[in-house]
């Protein structure tokens, strides 16, 4: 099974950490010293855990200047800390209205919306929070590549292929974005380029175990190099030898290669490691060889139930039941 892009939005938290002197660009208005009184009286009071205080001293300093994009976002750190949510969100829609370009209102938003379990809210903000990073470090290919993760997530592919190109092109040896490229032109079912794309990242990482799995399953798939692909395979489980995906894959290759029951013990340790449809699929693919119509009907169901759009899998239930 070729292993699906994990999200991480803790490794995004790392690349936004790059947006040096962001702060610069929210600066309040230092000038009016009534404006700078209350917040730095702010500021004391939130260190010292008095957030209703901070709170109030943040409000009155927005009194005097309603501009400050950085005002609204110290308001919001507050009612987080208060875990005031619905009021945080508010504030840091303030200060990204008042500063589009700034990092850290998108950043700190997303990981709001990640709290609440809005998945797709948060990638919207990390994507906006990434583009604002890329134009402060044009040259930091570790942004390119988390705004490029983010668009495959959202299966926004001809986005995210337009920037690994321009990651591939800033760094052509970077064997993560060849392997990107691979899963973006895989998605699209541009099926000559995934192969080219795997094979360079395995050239410029040996131990790419990753992209060996990948690789190898993507041959089973398309009916050539079987042997190959079994040992690709296999050299990824010895790298990580209780990955699920991995080993799905090699009970895949012994499906291929017509060994039945050798596939069957795979495919069922695979579904114990990991719930996927795939396994299921696969598992009613071997039970049906095996003469098991019952067993077959079970696994293709359960493929079913995790993803309810395979039109493939219905196909079989339909051909089964005839």
């Amino acid at each position: 099974m070729k292993l699906k892009y994990l999200n991480s939005l803790a490794c995004l938290c790392l690349s936004l950490a790059v947006a040096v002197g962001t702060a610069q660009a929210l600066d309040i208005d230092r000038k009016d010293t009534q404006g700078l009184s209350h917040y730095i009286s702010a500021l004391y009071y939130e260190d010292l855990g008095d957030i209703d205080t901070a709170i109030q001293e943040y409000r009155k300093a927005l009194q005097v200047d309603t501009q400050s994009s950085l005002l609204h976002l110290n308001l919001a750190s507050a009612f987080i800390k208060k875990n005031d949510i619905p009021s945080a969100i508010t504030e840091l829609k303030q200060s990204i209205n008042l500063a589009p370009d700034a990092v850290e209102p998108h950043a700190i938003l997303a990981l709001v919306y990640t709290t609440q379990n809005k998945a797709d809210l948060a990638t919207q903000e990390y994507a906006l929070a990434l583009k604002n990073v890329a134009k402060l470090e044009p040259g930091n290919i570790e942004v390119y590549k988390s705004l490029g993760a983010i668009y495959l997530q959202q299966r926004k592919l001809k986005e995210a292929e337009g920037i690994f190109k321009l990651v591939a092109g800033l760094a052509p040896l970077d064997e993560q974005t060849h392997f990107y490229l691979g899963s973006i032109y895989y998605e699209l079912k541009d099926y000559a380029p995934v192969e080219t794309e795997l094979k360079a990242a395995i050239k410029l990482k040996p131990d790419y175990h990753e992209a060996l799995n990948f690789l190898g399953y993507f041959y089973l798939e398309q009916d050539k190099n079987i042997d190959k692909a079994g040992a690709m395979i296999k050299k990824a489980l010895s790298f990580d030898p209780e990955n699920g995906a991995y080993i799905d894959s090699l009970g895949w290759f012994y499906f291929k290669k017509g060994k039945f029951k050798e596939a069957l013990s795979h495919l069922e340790k695979a579904a114990s490691l990991l719930s996927d449809p795939v396994i299921y699929e696969h598992l009613g693919d071997v039970y049906l060889k095996l003469g098991n119509q019952d067993n077959a009907r079970l696994n293709w169901e359960k493929s079913l139930k995790l993803d309810a759009s395979q039109e493939r899998v219905k196909e079989k239930l339909l051909q089964l039941s005839k």
